[in-house]
């Protein structure tokens, strides 16, 4: 009888035991994970010389860098502090901790620990010399429902076939044919503003906020690229639902240090779930059509470098004066390229196609609307500078109603030093993090496996000891033929990366900045609007925090 007493124990014992174990393992994980190796990772650089805020348990130097982000956010830049002096307002922490531990010092992000990594020659090491060595960080979850799982978060061999498939539309010589089409854009926002200076009678000219009217240009230019003519209505329609999309994300971005929010079914997170799928069905719809426009099969394989171009857009045949003899070629859009030479292939799926096609409309819609916001912003400061540009797109591209070529586009230096010296004081995005594959040195330094870099561009680009005493103000002239200095160097001026991951866009984003600005000064002087606060802040990228109000006259 005992025997059969202590056998009908026995399981609930064995399952007591087994909880236990458990317990003492999950236990284990969150002391290694929280408490142990933090404090090695300290003692391991502490010996090395480098030091940094103290790693507060679980949640690191998060509520130091909230507090100074808030203090700092809470007021505009204000006279007579030099306005482009934005490093204390925009990455706080790491300018005040920068003058505790020096350039190199550790922060922690949470139970993660980032090594800040501000000297050209260690960058240049980071993402070119050493490169393999290190990788891109998972996006954050919010942020990578926007851009999608393409180019900017795909790593190793599926993102080089990905790069290798798309990089002809990105080419110069094929941006040029796109010339046309890009104008046409610009254009149509241009008159809709002359439009609305000939209804005020007031000579103080009208009011722009530029920052929403150049977001809506690059809507309406990411469509022309990506999907051409043919679809651009429909494609234009679907990034405008990316667009909600962003605008609700950007509202839940702040509210990010509530663990599990966005998955709360509150009316914003369902609005932004919604779209989420409208895009996906959309972009699916679109896809397919497109394939059947190319009768494309998946069992199908051929080389696409031996089949003719089928792509056209829509002002393909005009402005003949803005085109070469032998360069009565039809540009390449996005879409078609990957289908004939991703799809075709078997190197990328439907559902690759798709997560590209939302990749290029966040990265190029941000990136370009915030360069134009900014320097149109820096123009309006500097009235001395954007007569000087106006003289030069008036001399070399003619008067307001004449288009730029894409041999004036190339001629306009100026202009070129301008965007340069915008893309210094006011880069897109203010930073960016690698993660050490494997145990490597760099430098001097002995990284461990796993160990996340922040590179700090926005530091990078104002330190003194790389661009002088004047780091800190608009000078275009830096960048003149004429002169060296830090631009000469590479590492020191990074807004579009550097290395094999730079930026596959840019020269689009350059292309379309120089053109539109280009546009703008033919037709327009422009100034602060007296409700202009200068502001700058970042949610994911870089961008005015009250708006970019700016007061247009024709000229």
């Amino acid at each position: 009888m005992a025997d059969h007493h202590r056998h009908q124990r026995h399981p609930w014992l064995s399952i007591s035991a087994v909880s236990l174990s458990l317990v003492v393992i999950i236990v284990s994980v969150i002391v290694v994970r929280l408490w142990w190796k933090p404090r090695r990772t300290v003692r391991h650089f502490s010996r090395q010389g480098i030091r940094g805020p103290a790693y507060r348990f679980f949640i690191g130097n998060a509520k130091e860098i909230e507090r100074m982000m808030v203090k700092a956010s809470s007021q505009p830049i204000l006279p007579p502090s030099s306005p482009h002096n934005i490093l204390p307002r925009v990455l706080s922490f790491y300018h005040h901790w920068k003058k505790i531990y020096g350039a190199t010092f550790l922060v922690w992000f949470g139970p993660t620990a980032r090594l800040t990594v501000s000297d050209p020659d260690l960058i240049r090491e980071v993402l070119i010399s050493k490169a393999e060595f290190y990788e891109k960080i998972e996006p954050h979850p919010l942020v990578k429902e926007l851009e999608g799982d393409g180019l900017l978060s795909l790593k190793g061999d599926k993102w080089a076939q990905h790069r290798r498939t798309v990089a002809p539309t990105f080419l110069m010589e094929n941006l040029k044919l796109l010339l046309p089409v890009l104008s046409k854009s610009v254009v149509n926002m241009l008159t809709k503003w002359e439009e609305k200076s000939k209804s005020w009678e007031d000579v103080i000219g009208v009011e722009i906020e530029v920052s929403e009217w150049f977001e809506t240009l690059m809507e309406d230019v990411i469509s022309r690229v990506v999907f051409g003519s043919s679809f651009y209505e429909e494609g234009k329609a679907i990034f405008q639902l990316q667009a909600q999309q962003a605008d609700l994300a950007a509202q839940a971005f702040k509210k990010v240090f509530i663990p599990g929010y966005r998955y709360l079914p509150i009316k914003r997170n369902v609005q932004s779930w919604k779209l989420y799928r409208e895009v996906k069905r959309s972009l699916t719809r679109l896809v397919h059509r497109r394939c059947r426009e190319h009768n494309v099969s998946k069992s199908i394989n051929y080389d696409p470098a031996d089949k003719p171009s089928r792509y056209a857009t829509e002002n393909n045949n005009s402005d003949s004066n803005n085109s070469d003899s032998n360069d009565d070629r039809c540009p390449k859009d996005l879409l078609g390229l990957m289908i004939d030479r991703g799809l075709c292939s078997g190197s990328m799926t439907e559902q690759d196609v798709m997560e590209e096609c939302k990749t290029f409309f966040f990265a190029g819609k941000q990136t370009t609307s915030n360069l134009l916001t900014w320097t149109t912003v820096l123009l309006a400061m500097h009235p001395e500078w954007q007569q000087l540009a106006r003289e030069e797109v008036l001399t070399v591209c003619g008067a307001r109603d004449c288009m730029p070529s894409k041999d004036d586009i190339v001629r306009l230096k100026r202009l070129s030093m301008i965007l340069n010296e915008s893309l210094r004081l006011y880069p897109p995005a203010i930073a960016m993090i690698r993660r050490a594959r494997c145990s490597v040195n760099l430098g001097g330094y002995k990284i461990p496996r796993g160990t996340e870099l922040l590179i700090p561009i926005l530091a990078v680009h104002h330190d003194q000891v790389l661009w002088g005493s004047d780091a800190t103000e608009f000078n275009p002239a830096r960048f003149s033929t004429d002169s060296a200095g830090p631009r000469s160097r590479p590492g020191a001026l990074i807004p579009f990366g550097l290395g094999v991951r730079t930026c596959i866009g840019q020269n689009l984003v350059l292309l379309q900045a120089k053109l539109t600005l280009a546009l703008m000064l033919q037709k327009f002087s422009f100034q602060l609007a007296p409700s202009y606060q200068h502001a700058p802040t970042v949610l994911m990228m870089l961008y005015p925090q009250f708006g970019a109000p700016i007061i247009f006259r024709p000229t």
